[in-house]
């Protein structure tokens, strides 16, 4: 006995028998349990529990049954797995926030979009819904085949007739091994318009077939945004669409709310609520007071309660950014394909449908066939006896018994063995004439069907017109308007064309507030005026930025750290003169100790136009715009800097010009751009100036012919010097004298290249803001001291300063008390 098991015993590679048997496991796992198969669009499963439910009667006509009765029937025959796993599956099947048409008709608690679970099987009643019926039509025609159960005493179908389209239409999700299905929902009617196309023209290509199917159609409404990603998928299997909640916002008092009542496929409502509720508490997002759900069995209703002074158009911007109101779909459309897991476009799909729908119609065909060619078959056989009816009696009257009578019959009128049979059992009253006469018109009508029956299996068209005849009969029945509303990108929802084009000021603040004015907002002044009130400053905040913009450029923010983020000026919102602003963690993604340093407004991003860079330790760097078209909600590496360096300015230039860069204790440089190479984004740069340990480059800017150079220091004094005294020198010196600084005047805290139709802003740390002639500014040698530009108390000091067209419209204020006295 030893022996022979030892004989038994063969050496194997444990690697070889490792990775066989795991292919055999993950095999077993991708088709039997993960991915849907492309004909019926359900994975075994849900195929098990429609085919149980079918088998116990529970039809949509029938009263609904225990689920836990289901569930017993699909563990006990068919799917040999928990029965928490299986009730689960129904479950979803009965949500109609899960599915687009439901395939299970539940009655009672089976769980809501906010996460609640459904009640125990056996508080829960179901039966299949109407749609489903069509998904199990004509499976006792022998449409589809059958296999043997686990245990081999039951069979099941392999797969279902499925008379509409479900993988597309209810799509999928699941993970095996090593790969993932994710198809999204449609519309019935869409998808069946689409197919009824595909049977017209089978040429027809994905993009053609957007025509109809315009793409994903989910359970729970809201926006797609956009059809690139949806383009994608449908051409390659492949793709991301973007999701977002329906909101609006209500005016009520002064005050403003947002109600959310739609929500992206999938997002769980209540856990929702609570991640806003996080975001305000840790203050990523500001200006909500109250947070609510009002949501009833009339609809969803989540309300958002805003403060007064909050744009509510950026913090609903702000949530569909940092919450799941906005939420990715990834699309990977893999599907079961003659047991192979294969990746499939639109047409691969609808393509695969039809091909089944043509084995369906061709074997219930050959079925009807059947079935009339039997019943024509005892038909002749009566008709002959009708028509030899007192023989075919004597026979039956002379015989001894039945089966002496059917053998005379088979003998004596060349029958066969069922038709005797059927003389035999036929009944009397089938001798008058009444039945005689149905007898014949049953026959005739058999006769024709047969025909039609081996017409259509002799001609794809009339199958197809078929299937085409079926599809429309169930769009009429159940096909419903699309609930989610495709957009023509992210941009059709801030609605640019409404929005004017004008110029603006933009101002920034050391601590983050930002705000837009309109650009006449500051009354023309002259020279050492004390200005107005500029904004509302706290807790010793300044203004750190002003600019002008118009509302449609992009505006690039760079920040010391060597980042940029992208924003469109109206973004910004609209505020008050005296408004404090709004954070601007609220509009760019910032990490802590990031400060804006400087702020580039570009209409479009031209691969002629460079960004030039310097830093506060002198470096250098000149980079073409078209790298920075692309930048990422959470910013982008725009300069790589050394570990004690920040970046202190960047102009956008068109790679000829020359630049000149300043110092805070007065010294200069000046050359041409050309002297610095074009590198690329992730570089680090060149030196531009070389400075001593004490001194820093406070600023840099572009110069052009008959410009003159603004220096401005912290005290307000300032000057203007031709730039016809800074002669050109080589980047990477020293520079020149650019200022005398002393304890009167204070360091350089701004160096512009101006003209003389130019006015200046000026703006100081505690908010006072002047707007003065550039040409009302004295022009000086390069080493003087300046005149006082602005007076300032001894507590403030100039924070910046910026260059403004000069406006024809000056603003009038309402009454002098907003002049500083």
């Amino acid at each position: 006995m030893a022996e022979e098991l030892v004989s038994q015993v063969k050496d194997r590679d444990i690697g070889s028998e490792m990775r066989e048997s795991f292919m055999d496991y993950a095999m077993s796992i991708i088709v039997s349990r993960a991915l849907p198969d492309v004909r019926d669009g359900l994975k075994p499963v849900h195929r098990r529990i429609l085919f149980a439910m079918s088998e116990l009667g529970m039809s949509s006509d029938k009263p609904h049954k225990k689920s836990a009765r289901i569930v017993g029937e699909v563990i006990g025959k068919y799917h040999p797995h928990g029965d928490s796993a299986v009730y689960e599956s129904m479950v979803r099947m009965a949500q109609d926030f899960s599915l687009r048409y439901m395939l299970v008709d539940g009655h009672g608690n089976f769980g809501s979009i906010d996460g609640d679970m459904a009640a125990a099987m056996r508080y829960t009643e179901a039966r299949l819904s109407k749609i489903a019926m069509e998904m199990l039509r004509d499976l006792n025609k022998e449409t589809v085949d059958f296999q043997p159960n686990y245990d081999g005493e039951e069979n099941e179908p392999v797969v279902l007739p499925s008379r509409f389209p479900n993988l597309l239409v209810n799509g999928v999700s699941g993970i095996a091994v090593g790969m993932a299905t994710n198809i999204p929902p449609h519309n019935l009617g869409e998808v069946i318009d689409g197919l009824q196309e595909m049977i017209k023209f089978p040429d027809i290509t994905p993009m053609e077939l957007m025509e109809f199917i315009k793409g994903p159609d989910f359970p729970t409404y809201g926006f797609i945004l956009g059809r690139e990603g949806i383009k994608r998928a449908y051409n390659t299997g492949r793709g991301s669409v973007t999701m977002r909640a329906r909101a609006i916002i209500e005016e009520n008092s002064g005050k403003a709310r947002i109600i959310v009542n739609e929500l992206p496929y999938q997002v769980n409502k209540s856990r929702l609520i609570i991640n806003i509720a996080e975001l305000v508490r840790e203050k990523k997002i500001d200006g909500i007071t109250d947070l609510r759900d009002e949501s009833d069995r009339n609809g969803m209703r989540i309300v958002i309660e805003l403060r007064r002074d909050v744009n509510p158009s950026v913090v609903l911007n702000n949530l569909y950014k940092q919450t799941s109101l906005q939420s990715n779909f990834g699309i990977n459309m893999l599907a079961i394909v003659n047991k192979e897991p294969k990746t499939l476009n639109l047409k691969d799909i609808l393509y695969h449908y039809l091909e089944h729908q043509k084995v369906v119609i061709r074997r219930r065909t050959e079925f009807e066939l059947r079935k009339a060619e039997a019943r024509a078959h005892i038909l002749e056989g009566l008709r002959i006896a009708l028509d030899h009816l007192d023989r075919v009696i004597a026979l039956i009257r002379a015989s001894q018994n039945a089966e002496e009578a059917r053998e005379g019959l088979i003998s004596q009128f060349s029958l066969s063995y069922d038709q005797a049979q059927a003389i035999l059992d036929m009944r009397l009253q089938r001798l008058t004439g009444l039945e005689r006469e149905k007898i014949e018109a049953e026959y005739a009508e058999l006769v024709k069907r047969i025909a039609e029956y081996k017409a259509i299996l002799g001609d794809e068209q009339l199958v197809l017109s078929i299937i085409s005849e079926e599809l429309s009969e169930i769009r009429n029945k159940f096909a419903d308007k699309r609930r989610s509303e495709i957009t023509i990108g992210e941009e059709s929802i801030e609605d640019e064309d409404l929005i004017p084009r004008e110029e603006v000021i933009i101002t920034i603040t050391h601590t983050g507030y930002i705000k837009r004015l309109p650009v006449n907002t500051y009354r023309n002044q002259k020279r050492g005026g004390r200005g107005v009130i500029g904004m509302d400053t706290k807790d010793h905040d300044f203004v750190e930025h002003l600019f002008v913009t118009n509302t449609h450029h992009f505006l690039l923010f760079f920040t010391n750290k060597g980042k940029v983020y992208k924003l469109k000026a109206y973004e910004i919102p609209d505020l008050s003169r005296t408004a404090r602003g709004t954070p601007i963690i609220n509009l760019i993604q910032i990490e802590q100790g990031e400060t804006i340093n400087a702020v580039i407004p570009v209409e479009s991003f031209d691969s002629e136009q460079f960004l030039f860079f310097a830093t506060k330790k002198g470096v250098i760097k000149k980079t073409p715009l078209n790298e920075y078209g692309n930048i990422r909600k959470g910013g982008l590496i725009a300069i790589n800097l050394r570990e004690d360096d920040d970046l202190i300015g960047v102009k956008l230039t068109d790679g000829d010009r020359a630049i000149v860069m300043g110092t805070k204790l007065g010294m200069s440089i000046h050359f041409p751009e050309k002297d610095v190479r074009s590198m690329g984004r992730s570089a680090t740069g060149v030196i531009g100036i070389r400075i001593s340990e004490q001194d820093d480059v406070i600023d840099m800017d572009i110069v052009s012919e008959d410009d003159s150079v603004l220096i401005v220091t912290t005290k307000g004094f300032g000057k203007r010097t031709p730039m016809s005294e800074y002669r050109i020198q080589t980047r990477g010196g020293k520079g020149i004298k650019t200022l005398n600084v002393t304890p009167k005047n204070g360091p350089v805290v701004g160096l512009k290249v101006v003209k003389d139709d130019e006015d200046l802003m000026i703006i100081t740390a505690l908010g006072t803001v002047i707007r003065t002639d550039m040409s009302g500014i004295s022009s000086m040698g390069r080493n003087t001291q300046g005149v006082r530009l602005i007076n300032i108390k001894e507590d403030d000091e100039v924070a910046t300063l910026a260059r403004v067209e000069k406006s024809e419209e000056i603003a009038e204020f309402a009454d002098d008390d907003e002049l500083i006295e």
